[in-house]
């Protein structure tokens, strides 16, 4: 499945995998349904089953010394979580996100037209059968702003020994407020090292330290 998606390894020698609170490669995380349940017939975000064996994980590293590090299973439900280190001990701020559409944009012209339609203020999901969305990221403005960019190193090894595949993302975040609580949405352009460029969709709930363990 990386292989398709991300495209051929890269060489760079990697440092153990971050483990947070006891999530890595090849463990299984245990879900509280009713995180996403408590959102009712008004959330677009799915999940038929309250397990996930993580295959593969991600780590990006932002300016300030903040991680995000990512966990994914071969369905590409993918459980996030933001850390001040590298390992992943000082974890917070958790999500979990599941795809809604992925596509390949033919040319330039698609890609220029879905960046911007990532710098408005809202995302007009319509074409892809989703609600309008607010701007999560840059909420205070209702300005353009270029979307964010960054690297994301993955690994299908508990011993990393070199990493899978680097992705070059271009991305918004984006949250509507629901009776039962916050449904988030990505959208993103996905860019491998050596793969095909695709355009996808993913929708998330935050989660609590309560709602998810391993």
């Amino acid at each position: 499945m990386f292989k398709r998606l991300f495209g051929q390894p890269a060489a760079t020698p990697a440092k153990s995998l971050a483990m947070v609170r006891n999530i890595t490669v090849g463990r299984t995380v245990a879900l509280d349904p009713l995180a996403w349940r408590r959102l009712g017939a008004d959330t677009h975000f799915t999940l038929d089953r309250d397990a996930l064996v993580i295959t593969a994980q991600g780590v990006v590293a932002l300016d300030g010394g903040t991680f995000v590090h990512r966990f994914y299973t071969d369905d590409h439900v993918m459980l996030q979580a933001m850390s001040d280190d590298e390992t992943g001990a000082a974890s917070y701020d958790f999500s979990l996100f599941t795809p809604w559409s992925s596509a390949y944009p033919p040319g330039e012209r698609e890609r220029r037209l879905w960046r911007d339609r990532l710098s408005e203020p809202r995302f007009q999901g319509a074409p892809e059968g989703l609600p309008e969305y607010p701007r999560f990221w840059f909420s205070d403005s209702e300005e353009r702003q270029p979307p964010v960019t960054l690297w994301e190193t993955i690994y299908d090894d508990r011993e990393a020994a070199v990493p899978y595949a680097r992705i070059f993302q271009t991305c918004m975040l984006y949250a509507r407020d629901l009776a039962g609580g916050r449904e988030l949405m990505i959208a993103l352009e996905q860019e491998p090292k050596g793969g095909d460029v695709s355009h996808e969709i993913m929708i998330g709930i935050p989660l609590e330290m309560a709602e998810f363990s391993a």
